[in-house]
């Protein structure tokens, strides 16, 4: 359980984000984890970069309506401090937090406080002798990953995540693969350093995609350098095509050719928009031509096909009525509305 949010276990697959506001700065950071909640955000994690990083996590904790998850390197000190003031849970890399002594003085701390750790291991912090004796690989991730729970195991922390996170696609899946077959520990999955909007997003999908596609993922963060928000976008878009997100609109539009005569994809981009945060099973059809429009979408809810001079709107792909080009878009959108029980 972070906070009220249970992971793995059979629980949904939870979407997870960072911010990128200093914690000290506790009005923005509350700000923009209100944005991330909104879009759909299940847990946040927050860098802790010193003490009054750790110390305003107790202000951020009782503002925010997620749960929230410090982020802490190179000091036990600070990962004590960030328990201490109400992180609902910690993420540490064993390895670097000043020796086995100080890997006890956290976990002897978040036992205390029953609150869960996640263990990560990157390309970029690969425990010494795994490096050396694997090279940067995915038996090097691993086993750093494991080493680094086996610590926290030995001074009586169990509630613990993993991640095993690499800038490439393969090597990430690969390194889950294999620890996925090596414990029954929740993973947190991700690309990491993934990139810009563009290239990050199609990374991320063909990675976490693959994993979760065999089953594989209790968790995932898209990492974008971009607004986190857009992160919590690609996440769900990235769950629902994986199937694993059941109460959504599924907006489908073909990709249009020389046959289309007005403008369906800027229709297809606003319907999607307006109806992309509906809880509700709905599809929902943009077709370029009417001459095989509805029989392409028979299946949806509700679809529209357009031609020079009339379009016409479809349900379970028989036509209800033939509108005006003109006139298309404000119909259309009226029938969506009703479609997804947002009607005006």
């Amino acid at each position: 359980m972070v906070g009220g949010v249970s992971v793995g276990g059979g629980a949904p697959v939870r979407i997870q984000s960072m911010t990128t506001t200093h914690t000290s700065d506790t009005e923005s950071t509350l700000a923009q984890i209100g944005r991330l909640a909104e879009a759909g955000c299940e847990i946040v994690r927050v860098a802790v970069r010193n003490e009054a990083d750790a110390r305003a996590i107790r202000a951020v904790k009782d503002g925010s309506s997620l749960p929230v998850v410090a982020d802490i390197h190179f000091s036990a000190a600070l990962a004590v401090l960030a328990v201490e003031s109400g992180a609902d849970k910690i993420r540490i890399n064993p390895g670097n937090i000043g020796g086995e002594e100080q890997v006890k003085r956290v976990a002897d701390c978040v036992r205390a406080h029953k609150i869960p750790v996640r263990v990560g291991a990157n390309t970029g912090s690969i425990e010494r002798e795994y490096l050396m004796r694997y090279g940067r690989s995915a038996a090097a991730l691993v086993e750093s990953a494991l080493h680094g729970a086996a610590l926290l195991e030995k001074y009586g922390v169990e509630d613990i995540v993993l991640s095993v996170k690499a800038s490439s696609v393969p090597l990430t899946v690969a390194a889950y693969a294999s620890l996925a077959e090596k414990t029954q520990y929740p993973l947190h999955v991700g690309v990491t350093e993934a990139g810009t909007h563009e290239s990050g997003v199609v990374k991320s999908s063909v990675g976490i995609g693959a994993l979760l596609l065999r089953g594989i993922g209790d968790t995932v963060r898209v990492s974008l350098t971009e607004d986190p928000v857009e992160e919590v976008y690609a996440a769900k878009r990235i769950l629902r095509a994986c199937g694993l997100e059941k109460d959504f609109v599924d907006v489908i539009a073909c990709p249009t050719c020389g046959r289309c005569e007005w403008d369906s994809m800027r229709l297809a981009a606003e319907v999607e928009r307006m109806a992309f945060g509906a809880k509700v099973r709905r599809t929902i059809a943009v077709m370029g031509c009417a001459v095989n429009g509805p029989g392409e979408a028979k299946d949806a809810d509700l679809g529209i096909a357009g031609g020079r001079e009339n379009c016409v709107i479809f349900k379970k792909g028989e036509i209800v009525r033939t509108v005006a080009r003109e006139q298309a878009r404000e119909q259309f959108l009226a029938e969506v509305r009703a479609c997804i029980g947002e009607e005006e």
